[in-house]
């Protein structure tokens, strides 16, 4: 950019400075910027248009255009060309507006005599805040100085958006960070919290978007650049660092020593902004473009300068991740995504968890099943809305979160919440008692687990032991593969806490959504059907042995019970199965105590093992059928997909159909059989798989008390009879008739 046009945008900016620092309210501060732009562009038009909700904009101020329109025309998102601006976060310029796709006349504002526009979105961190425009009567497009300097000042309208600047009673617009706010996501853990905010990673506020030496300013923003590429090679250096990871940060590297990317932060500086606007201005650019990018690796590309751009603003301002503020009482924590290691750090302290991204099968959903919090995913926009201390509720059953809620919303979740609680009440007296239905028929409930701070929750929810120990999660909450040592320490622990219930062990269940942060990720199409559990196993003998030993020595001589996971032929359980009885021989030979009691049993998640020979029933000990699993390959319903995985229903004939198949080949061998899953602890599920036959049902320990009391006041030959008749009638799924028939019973 010439130094004529960097000496007027600095101009320009100091006068908007000026101007936002005149005291007055919010309307009258909008109507001076309009007024100072369009002289300063000299431009007829100058017109700013900010959201009033996500799909809604609103003229909220001009210079040039009719007055009366003011807060009176409102276009939908993608509406107009003022809309086109803000959906697609770029730039329009064009000298004939009325003939420009997408035009919309608006004769209340009497644009119509003035041909040539430009608008810029007003963004900030990929939040879309509003669009800039400014117009003229004559015919002509603008110059890339004209552009760039109206996206510098709309730059610096973001941030003062952001501080409050426009805000009063009555005014253009309400306090950010203060209204209430209703977002809409998607069910990670079931349950319902209420509690305060406490952001994983604090919001970086930049107070100062307008600098007076853009020399001074030229060299911070050079040297916290080193300071930042200095950091990036210090983790390049360590000596833990596996290839692939080395691979990441060099990507990573090759960012943050980016010469176009410090160049474009200092021709932002000598435009006028200080160092943190325009590693700001450059965040937002790289939001806004990874939300046009559909190319996968590009869009992690692009979270790279995102994730830098917002360390390089940490270095600039000293706001780091140690804020020095107090975690507020009843936390929920709120975090684009975190890790499961972080996620175990804060344990049972938190209330619940909101994340912006992550998946029903992430590390996090893992941890928070385990911490028994609720959980909810996919809120967009939350990082950027809540703030350190919040009011906020989260209904992890309708995927739903409401921030700094309204009385009325409160009273009703309160309510909600206590209905919850007095339930809770009502099965703790139903502890001591067994499953049993009102004709005799004893269900066996079990639980999940996967931390050792799952195990009290064996006693308090009456479980009969745990069904399902997911070993994984230790291997995902470290950076380096757990040794031998470790983990039979751990799994002695868990049969510790067990006091002599069952724990039945899963061998490492990695792959799909759970890649173990040290081991080479594969770049499969379908991770989900491709190389993960007992195939890794298998593939990986030296993995497996050593957790086969660790078990084996955990044990110390009690019984041990081990279940490989997704089985979908024989002779992969008979490989795994050889794996861990030439270990037990091996540690005999050592003079090792080996267990007393050794069974050995598969997870029945893919529908052809249901067609397994004879034989397979025979040999396993025990067959747990992983209802997540066998559902979303029974129906080809991808579990992380939101548009499908509720769209089936487990209660369809079709798949009873299927799990009565399986009861009957494993009443055939004798073979004990158990259903694991989502489904397990729902009651109306529970209820049918009891009614077809499974008697013992495995599922998280909140679920215990609801599907025990559910069981306890019901028939299951009665219920059974219901099932059986649905299907005789042709009906698809058996749902509305065990709801109906429900509706008859008397406690």
């Amino acid at each position: 950019m010439p130094e004529r046009s960097e000496s007027e945008s600095r101009k320009l900016l100091k006068r908007l400075r000026d101007s936002l620092a005149v005291p007055g309210k919010g309307q009258d501060r909008l109507d001076r910027i309009t007024s100072l732009i369009a002289d300063s562009m000299g431009t007829e038009v100058c017109s700013i248009y900010l959201f009033r909700d996500s799909e809604t904009l609103e003229l909220c101020a001009t210079e040039g255009l009719n007055p009366d329109a003011v807060h009176q025309t409102r276009l939908k998102l993608g509406e107009g060309l003022v809309g086109r601006v803000a959906r697609s976060a770029a730039p329009v310029n064009t000298g004939n507006a009325p003939a420009e796709r997408g035009f919309r006349f608006m004769p209340e504002t009497g644009e119509e005599i003035y041909s040539s526009f430009l608008g810029v979105p007003i963004q900030r961190v990929g939040e879309k805040l509003g669009v800039l425009v400014v117009q003229s009567r004559n015919q002509r497009e603008y110059s890339d100085d004209e552009i760039y300097a109206l996206e510098v000042v709309a730059m610096v309208l973001a941030e003062m958006t952001e501080l409050g600047a426009f805000i009063g009673e009555g005014e253009a617009l309400s306090a950010k960070h203060t209204r209430p706010v209703l977002f809409r996501g998607n069910t990670g853990q079931e349950g319902a919290a209420e509690g305060n905010v406490w952001l994983h990673e604090a919001r970086v506020v930049v107070t100062n978007p307008v600098a007076d030496d853009p020399v001074a300013e030229t060299e911070r923003i050079r040297a916290a650049v080193l300071q930042l590429r200095v950091s990036v090679d210090d983790l390049l250096s360590a000596a833990s660092l596996d290839k692939e990871q080395k691979q990441v940060l060099e990507a990573y590297r090759l960012f943050a020593h980016s010469r176009g990317w410090l160049k474009r932060m200092e021709e932002d500086i000598g435009a006028g902004l200080s160092a943190e606007a325009a590693v700001q201005k450059e965040q937002s650019a790289a939001r806004a473009r990874m939300e046009q990018v559909p190319d996968a690796y590009l869009r992690d590309r692009l979270h790279d300068l995102d994730d830098l751009s917002h360390r390089l603003l940490r270095i600039l301002t000293g706001q780091g991740k140690d804020t020095g503020a107090a975690m507020p009482e009843n936390p929920v924590l709120v975090a684009r995504n975190i890790g499961p290691a972080e996620l175990l750090d804060y344990g049972r302290k938190l209330r619940g968890v909101v994340l912006e991204e992550g998946s029903v099968g992430s590390h996090a959903a893992i941890v928070a099943r385990a911490l028994a919090i609720p959980l909810v995913i996919h809120a967009e926009r939350i990082t950027t809305e809540a703030l350190n201390g919040d009011h906020i509720m989260v209904d992890g059953d309708q995927g739903i979160v409401h921030l700094r809620p309204e009385a009325t919303v409160a009273a009703a979740f309160r309510d909600k919440i206590a209905m919850q609680a007095k339930a809770q009440e009502r099965y703790a007296s139903l502890r001591g008692l067994p499953a049993q239905s009102k004709d005799g028929a004893v269900v066996k409930l079990q639980m999940n687990a996967g931390l050792m701070a799952d195990l009290p929750s064996l006693e308090s929810s009456g479980a009969e032991g745990v069904g399902l120990f997911r070993t994984e999660l230790q291997f995902l909450i470290r950076n380096q593969m757990p040794k031998r040592d470790e983990l039979a320490r751990l799994y002695a622990r868990v049969m510790d806490a067990a006091q002599g219930h069952k724990v039945v062990f899963r061998t490492l269940d990695i792959g799909s959504d759970k890649v173990l942060p040290y081991m080479k990720p594969q770049d499969e199409p379908n991770p989900a059907m491709g190389w993960r559990a007992i195939r890794v196993g298998l593939d990986k003998p030296g993995v497996l042995r050593m957790q086969l030993q660790a078990l084996i020595r955990a044990s110390n001589g009690r019984d041990l019970t081990v279940m490989f996971p997704f089985i979908s032929e024989q002779h992969e359980f008979a490989s795994a199965r050889s794996h861990l009885l030439r270990e037990i021989h091996r540690e005999r030979s050592l003079g090792h105590p080996v267990p007393q009691e050794l069974k050995i049993g598969a997870m029945l998640e893919t529908p052809s093992l249901a067609f397994a020979p004879r034989s397979f029933f025979e040999t396993a000990d025990f067959i747990s059928i992983g209802g997540n699993d066998l559902k979303q390959f029974f129906f080809a319903a991808d579990r992380e997909n939101e548009r499908v995985r509720r769209r089936y229903d487990v209660l369809n004939v079709s798949f009873l159909n299927l799990i009565e198949q399986i009861i009957q080949r494993c009443a055939e061998t004798d073979t004990p059989l158990s259903f694991c899953g989502e489904d397990a602890g729902r009651p109306i599920e529970a209820l049918c798989f009891a009614a077809l036959g499974i008697r013992t049902l495995s599922m998280r320990p909140a679920s215990i008390g609801p599907v025990k009391a559910l069981l306890r006041r019901v028939d299951l030959t009665g219920a059974r009879r219901v099932i059986d008749a649905a299907r005789a009638e042709g009906a698809e799924t058996v749902r509305p008739a065990v709801l109906d028939w429900l509706a008859t019973q008397v406690d």
